[in-house]
């Protein structure tokens, strides 16, 4: 079930810092106590291939984001120790040495399995054993979530494991949202900032198709 327009789930998680320091996040009580957007962005494993790519381009346009009032976080379900470990370990050896914002440890995965992005193909009770036997790797999918000041999610998508973000993409949908709380106009397909958006009538799409669609 689709989290947009809805409020992000109300859920305490384990989160460190590029110190290695651990504290107790709240994403949802976090976007409301300081009246900012969070950019959400969940990555399969640690020491991996694709993710450092990711977490790094996401770092690259941290000012970016905090330009436009949006907080940027991580998130996987490997443990604070392994995070800090690849925190720890320089990019010409696979580490993320240098990335400053947040990281999430949802290792008990509460987080992941309320937004239902776990790689899980198949569950099966075994009455023998007692025990639920799944089939796939149990890690999340490269789930990602902008989320408003009060809290609601107004953006998600989900890459499968080969394939890695475009970060720009989600610096045009804050800034396409942001238009929107500010001017109360919609945003057409491709729309940028700076780039003519529309008033949500029959006026306004008439108006906008006879000026920019040949």
């Amino acid at each position: 079930m689709t989290l947009v327009g809805r409020k992000f789930p109300n859920i305490e998680v384990n989160a460190i810092d590029e110190l290695g320091d651990t504290f107790k996040i709240n994403i949802l009580e976090k976007a409301k106590a300081e009246n900012k957007k969070v950019l959400l962005f969940w990555y399969p494993k640690d020491f991996t291939f694709v993710c450092p790519t990711e977490l790094f381009a996401f770092q690259q346009n941290l000012a970016e984001f905090e330009k436009r009032n949006t907080i940027v976080i991580g998130a996987s379900c490997d443990t604070a120790e392994v995070h800090f470990a690849w925190l720890s370990t320089a990019k010409d050896n696979g580490g993320i040495e240098g990335v400053t914002y947040p990281i999430v440890s949802d290792s008990n995965r509460n987080l992941a399995t309320a937004l239902g992005i776990l790689d899980i193909m198949k569950e099966e009770y075994n009455e023998e054993t007692n025990t639920v036997m799944v089939e796939g790797d149990n890690v999340t999918y490269r789930a990602t979530y902008l989320i408003d000041e009060e809290g609601t999610v107004f953006h998600e998508s989900i890459n499968h494991m080969p394939l890695g973000r475009n970060v720009n993409e989600f610096l045009r949908l804050v800034d396409a949202f942001t238009h929107v709380q500010e001017k109360g106009e919609v945003c057409p397909a491709n729309w940028e900032e700076g780039k003519e958006a529309m008033n949500a009538d029959r006026a306004g799409v008439s108006e906008y198709l006879a000026n920019h669609v040949n």
